[in-house]
């Protein structure tokens, strides 16, 4: 039970990345923005379609290699997950694209960051000499 339990945490977390990614495009993120998250969401939706197949085969024993009977359907996912991975591109690429892209993005908030902090230096500085002489 705790392997169908782990397979079930995996699928259902992955689908809620993929419904949280189609919403956001839904609502006119753009292309360049989603990005980085569609790369992280194609390697998770691999290394969870590969645990899942592992964790089958596991559960069906020797029938998990038998290309007919009970096993049949875990044979052929198991046979067909890297199949399934390498269109997209490899795992290191897309995860290396994924950060390339939030650092990029982090660089430009913390720029931003600092242009902020220096316009509220510049226009908190004049002044002053009027508002102490209230106190």
């Amino acid at each position: 039970r705790a392997k169908l339990a782990n397979m079930a945490k995996q699928i259902e977390t992955l689908q809620d990345s993929c419904e949280r990614i189609a919403f956001q495009y839904s609502r006119g993120v753009s292309d360049a923005a989603l990005g980085g998250p569609c790369a992280l969401l194609k390697v998770q939706a691999s290394q969870t379609f590969e645990m899942c197949a592992r964790e089958a085969s596991q559960i069906f024993g020797g029938n998990s290699i038998i290309k007919e009977g009970r096993g049949r359907r875990v044979e052929r996912m198991y046979r067909g997950v890297r199949a399934a991975a390498i269109p997209g591109g490899s795992e290191e690429i897309l995860l290396d694209f994924a950060m390339r892209q939030a650092a990029a993005r982090a660089v430009k908030v913390r720029a931003a960051e600092r242009e902020e902090q220096q316009k509220k230096r510049r226009g908190g500085g004049g002044g002053g000499g009027a508002g102490r002489a209230r106190l």
